[in-house]
């Protein structure tokens, strides 16, 4: 990567953040996470995480209202600057959705596909994220 040192400007780091960093800090990069903020720490570049949000959206029912079919999403805005404010990635939002079919009998079988579906999407997420920021080829 172009950069050895990075700030994550977020208060409350989320899983998926914690995910990155994880994955940062086994590339060799050295990954801040405390405040004040990134001019008073020697680092190369601040990531803005803006969103990191999950998202449950019932799209299907049955002719009683009963919950059919669910739609699964995981949303990330960030973007990727110099200290100095030179922005290197503009305002992004990376997304996974997954379909879920849902029936009252199965609730408790489906709480453990929905979290495994999460982690999926979390995956793949940090994954897409990872390859954005190792394009990064200069500051």
């Amino acid at each position: 990567m172009a950069f050895s040192r990075l700030w994550i400007n977020l208060p409350n780091p989320t899983e998926t953040t914690r995910h990155l960093a994880a994955h940062l800090q086994g590339s060799g990069v050295a990954v801040q996470w405390s405040a004040p903020g990134p001019q008073d720490a020697p680092v190369d570049v601040v990531l803005d995480v803006a969103q990191d949000q999950r998202e449950r959206v019932v799209v299907g029912t049955t002719s009683a209202g009963q919950v059919r079919e669910l739609v699964l999403r995981q949303r990330v805005r960030f973007r990727l600057r110099t200290p100095g404010g030179r922005e290197l990635i503009p305002d992004t939002e990376l997304v996974q959705e997954r379909e879920l079919s849902f029936t009252e009998t199965q609730v408790l079988g489906k709480e453990t596909e929905e979290a495994l579906l999460y982690s999926d999407m979390q995956q793949a997420i940090v994954r897409q994220w990872m390859a954005r920021l190792a394009a990064i080829r200069e500051l």
